[in-house]
């Protein structure tokens, strides 16, 4: 009796252990790399994936073989239409002699037409799959989103690597697929993706070597594209959303001749809101540092009249940006993307909820307020103007 009841508790513990008999070699995964949603004129969609050719680390991309649309050395794009997502990569599917495997897909791109007719729908299909990464990058294209899958990368192994390493660096906006769920669910329901667009290839290089890059900010009211920012204005946006990183900022010191360059060294913003009077006010508060990178002026800047100019200068640059991109986003488009709904429904929880019903009309009608410090730290190797006479530089 001990026997038998020993062999059924072995035979049901190795019934337990034996995890791998659904596995998935990945010599049978077919990796995307990347994916592109454009609506086609049927009102159907077109799915356009970036799959990477294994073959190609062996040696078999060094000819620059591109597969079913000419996708690259290591990658090749293919395509194709369906009522939405689920039927269009059903039908790819079928014609793939791998299992599609969306696990390394970081990079998703949506078509200009298919963005303002409206994303909810597609975007379900990427948050219910359990194989797409909540931390993939979403973008709007400048046009069809496909022919950015298929450029030819010069520096990166793929296009879509690229245009990552771009939002590492924080080139505009930087917006995954969480980032974008939670913003379009969120108490304002508006949301800003970064656009791409491709720089056209140079003289004597191919069609596919052009390179993208981003061109701006699409901004989103509910899940349709109704709107759209320069980069200049997404500067302002990346200043008020405490999200400014990579930049430089050129101005003109006063009445002074020629320009002067800054990187920051760090920055601190702060968004108070207040209501005075009935009226509905963000104060905007900055603290910023940066270091002088190219001096185009004649101003000695050892001196500290000199450094005062040059912050003053600072500040009032940093303003402009802020209130050229409140006004864009505010009079132009009346969408909050900027996080100000958040801000009061925290601040003020009680009025929050017998106004929120009432944010698209009180946005239009808020105050901006900007309290801005901004600081030169270091002034570079050099603190006179490189290769001026002495006798031509100016003392404050």
């Amino acid at each position: 009796m001990k026997n038998i009841l020993l062999l059924i508790l072995i035979c049901g513990v190795t019934l337990i252990v034996s995890g791998c008999w659904d596995r998935v070699e990945v010599n049978d995964l077919a990796i995307v790399t990347a994916a592109a949603i454009d609506k086609k004129d049927d009102n159907q969609i077109e799915l356009s994936l970036q799959v990477f050719i294994p073959k190609a680390l062996s040696g078999g991309g060094s000819e620059g073989g591109g597969g079913m649309s000419g996708g690259g050395a290591v990658t090749m794009v293919a395509s194709h239409k369906g009522s939405n997502i689920s039927d269009a990569l059903s039908k790819l599917q079928s014609e793939f002699p791998r299992r599609v495997f969306w696990g390394h897909c970081k990079v998703f791109i949506f078509g200009e037409k298919l963005a303002k007719a409206g994303i909810q729908e597609h975007l379900d299909f990427l948050l219910r799959h359990p194989q797409p990464r909540e931390r993939a990058y979403v973008y709007v294209s400048e046009g069809k989103a496909k022919p950015i899958l298929e450029l030819l990368a010069p520096l990166e192994r793929y296009s879509a690597e690229g245009l990552r390493e771009l939002s590492d660096l924080h080139i505009g906006m930087k917006v995954t697929l969480q980032d974008l769920d939670e913003k379009l669910i969120g108490i304002v329901q508006a949301a800003a993706l970064p656009i791409v667009d491709i720089h056209p290839p140079g003289k004597g290089q191919e069609k596919l070597q052009g390179e993208p890059y981003i061109a701006g900010t699409a901004v989103f009211k509910k899940d349709k594209m109704i709107g759209n920012l320069t980069e200049k204005e997404t500067r302002g946006i990346l200043w008020i959303r405490n999200e400014i990183e990579a930049y430089t900022v050129t101005f003109k010191p006063g009445a002074e001749k020629g320009e002067i360059s800054i990187n920051p060294i760090k920055a601190s913003v702060k968004l108070v809101p207040e209501i005075r009077n009935k009226k509905w006010i963000m104060v905007v508060k900055i603290d910023t540092e940066g270091t002088i990178i190219q001096n185009g002026t004649n101003l000695n800047l050892s001196s500290p009249k000199s450094i005062k100019v040059v912050e003053k200068a600072f500040e009032k640059e940093i303003e402009k940006r802020i209130e050229l991109a409140f006004q864009q986003t505010q009079q132009e488009l009346k969408t909050d993307i900027l996080g100000f709904g958040e801000e009061f429904s925290r601040k003020y929880p009680d009025k929050w909820k017998k106004n929120k019903g009432r944010w698209n009309e009180i946005f239009p009608e808020i105050e901006l307020e900007t309290e801005i410090k901004a600081h030169i730290r270091r002034q570079g190797y050099i603190t006179k103007p490189g290769g001026m006479p002495e006798k031509e530089v100016k003392e404050q």
